[in-house]
């Protein structure tokens, strides 16, 4: 024990010096926090009923709409855009200054994000093949693959506006703000068709995704923008849900008439303002906190496999679930219907179990989101063979310094 201590020590030393100077820390710092709250909202809001011969979706938050508050912590995809609209922006910006085209910047980033899904899909696809043919109910197959593939929407999102970054990096936030208060304005009070919703899905996300291209540019160096991001955006929030008809939750409950997130809401982009404002409020204290090589070298580690923790969490939480009806199919909050406070305590029980199998998944997937090696060494540095691995230190190195 006393080795493991001192060997993590003395990575999390050369991690920290092998990190550039100019490298912000505070960013990835928000982006492992924007990951860690989706993967733990969703373990607590999402729970496998055994029933009728199968499994079945359903959420506390359709029983225990007190729980509501729960959403407003754990959704964090708002911080995510705002990081990942600050870091391509500025990512796009330097490789137009060193004359990198277009398609191979967007290559390279998109790339690092879909090389990840190909193993998910694959796997699945064996996975449901299996079920069915072992006699599994379809709809135990259809529960399954909606909650591996459902969050796979957020990737597709995700890149097209990254794609989409020469074109929208410059455009003022209340522009896309004004498009999801006019389609809400059309469906909402003018009766307009329901399909003009998914028009928000892409507007709803540039809101946070163009705060931070503008983060980028140097905006938001005053802690003023910031407070009034974080308290303009509370109160709209505050409003639309206590006057303006709008649900609590901040994500999708089963059954509910409208969803926040699905497709995103005048809401849904208000309390993401909130969230963006207090991540830019955060940055200071997170730059002091990420000094600390070992705090520091925690959150590099959990970057560099952010695409795999998001991927797999659903994975683990299944995988869980499954191993658990080979012992009873009555588990206490795991196979048992959410639906007093006691399967909340109940649930928070098993999410260490949930973390081991995600462990489990991230050593053995991990290696779709490793960045390849360049082909050109630095100076001084050891030459490998062709093909040989890096040293795993070296290789969480090196990515580091990328």
């Amino acid at each position: 024990m006393v080795e493991l201590r001192s060997g993590w020590a003395a990575l999390a030393d050369r991690v920290d010096r092998a990190t550039p100077a100019h490298r912000d820390r505070s960013v990835d710092a928000l982006r492992a926090f924007a990951i860690l709250g989706v993967v733990l909202g969703h373990w607590l809001v999402t729970a496998l009923t055994s029933g009728d011969g199968g499994l079945h979706g359903t959420s506390p938050l359709a029983s225990m709409p007190w729980l509501a508050p729960v959403s407003w912590v754990f959704q964090t995809l708002a911080v995510f855009f705002l990081v990942g609209g600050h870091v391509a922006a500025q990512g796009y910006a330097s490789a137009r200054a060193r004359g990198v085209p277009y398609r191979i910047w967007v290559g390279q980033r998109l790339g690092r994000l879909f090389r990840p899904v190909a193993a998910v899909l694959a796997l699945w696809a064996v996975v449901a093949g299996a079920l069915l043919l072992g006699g599994a109910g379809i709809e135990t197959v259809r529960t399954l693959l909606k909650l591996v593939w459902s969050p796979l929407w957020f990737l597709l999102v995700f890149a097209a506006l990254t794609a989409a970054t020469p074109l929208v990096a410059r455009l003022p936030p209340p522009a896309p703000l004004a498009v999801v208060a006019g389609v809400d304005l059309w469906r909402f009070g003018l009766g307009g068709p329901a399909w003009i919703g998914w028009v928000n899905v892409a507007a709803g996300w540039l809101v946070p995704y163009t705060l931070g291209a503008a983060w980028s540019r140097g905006a938001f160096t005053r802690r003023r923008t910031a407070l009034v991001l974080l308290g303009g955006g509370a109160a709209a929030t505050a409003v639309l849900i206590l006057w303006g008809g709008y649900p609590a939750s901040m994500v999708g409950v089963p059954g509910a008439a409208v969803s926040n997130l699905n497709p995103p809401t005048l809401a849904a982009a208000a309390f993401g303002l909130a969230q963006c404002g207090l991540a830019l409020l955060l940055r200071a204290p997170l730059a002091r906190a990420m000094r600390r090589p070992r705090t520091w070298a925690k959150v590099a580690l959990l970057n560099l496999s952010a695409m795999t923790v998001f991927l797999w969490h659903q994975t683990a939480m299944m995988s869980v679930t499954a191993l658990g009806l080979l012992f009873s199919t009555d588990l206490p909050g795991l196979h048992t219907a959410p639906a007093s406070a006691a399967w909340i305590a109940e649930r928070l029980l098993w999410l260490p179990v949930f973390a081991a199998a995600l462990a489990v998944c991230w050593a053995a997937f991990r290696v779709h989101e490793q960045p390849r090696r360049a082909g050109t060494p630095r100076a001084g540095a050891a030459v490998a063979p062709p093909g040989a691995a890096l040293p795993r230190a070296a290789r969480f190195e090196e990515a580091v310094r990328a």
